[in-house]
């Protein structure tokens, strides 16, 4: 890969930097950008264009929140079917072969060499960029710090309708997760569920590892259901509701570890 061809692979994106909040705030999938040296990875429009590429509005999701909670946001720029940002070289998925019903074929049968190229220009810069700013709102804020993923999901998966419109989850630390999902409950505006609707036995929980509770740090990975925020003015409004929730949850929290 010559230098040229590196600048056709911008992994992550800052924005916030300002931000005053002890929070930091990541969205691995909040591109579907394929380089165009890898041709569209043979997949087609479709597939580009879907979920399996990106996390639909959860960008717009995290940039709200971000100026919102006046917090940093580490952001992908690169589309998950490329490299999952949320996944380790060694999981099977992080390049995908095949993702939901669409076929990858640039992503098949690669050898080891290539995954690891992968890797290296899109999963080691975005991690970088995390672990720096975290250090940065630590050292700004000199007090405990707070982790929250930002991802979608979609209303319908293998046929199968899903009722749950919010999920809070959490790697080993749990607290932040069933916080939130109780201050949820009580504003009674979402469906909200802990571990939903995935969990950490999925394997989606490796930036809440890596980052909060191997930092041990306060976190939470959230999940929305896309069909709530697909326009921006819809993510607006729901980024404005969960700042709230947030907010509650991380005050809740540390107010229960000083009792």
């Amino acid at each position: 890969m010559t230098q040229r061809e590196d600048l056709a692979w911008p992994a992550v994106a800052v924005y916030g930097l300002d931000g005053q909040a002890p929070i930091v705030l990541i969205c691995e999938h909040a591109s579907r950008f394929i380089p165009p040296d890898l041709n569209g990875l043979g997949a087609s429009e479709a597939a580009q264009n879907a979920h399996v590429a990106y996390d639909i509005g959860a960008m717009e999701l995290a940039q709200r929140m971000s100026a919102r909670l006046g917090a940093p946001l580490v952001a992908g720029q690169i589309s998950r079917l490329v490299y999952d940002c949320n996944r380790p070289l060694e999981a099977a998925d992080c390049i995908p072969g095949t993702s939901e019903v669409f076929s990858i074929p640039g992503n098949e049968a690669l050898p080891q060499v290539t995954r690891k190229a992968r890797f290296d220009q899109v999963h080691t810069p975005f991690h970088a960029a995390v672990h720096q700013v975290i250090d940065t709102q630590m050292h700004r804020c000199a007090t405990p710090i707070t982790l929250v993923t930002l991802h979608s999901f979609t209303p319908v998966f293998k046929g199968v309708r899903r009722s749950v419109e919010i999920g809070f989850l959490h790697h080993d630390a749990g607290a932040l997760a069933r916080a939130a999902t109780e201050i949820e409950a009580n504003r009674g505006a979402y469906n909200a569920q802990v571990n939903a609707p995935y969990s950490a036995s999925d394997g989606v929980t490796y930036s809440l590892q890596k980052h909060g509770d191997a930092r041990g740090l306060a976190s939470v990975m959230v999940e929305v259901r896309n069909d709530l925020i697909d326009t921006v003015a819809k993510a607006e409004k729901v980024a404005d509701h969960l700042s709230e929730t947030l907010l509650a949850a991380i005050a809740k929290t540390q107010q229960e570890a000083i009792a």
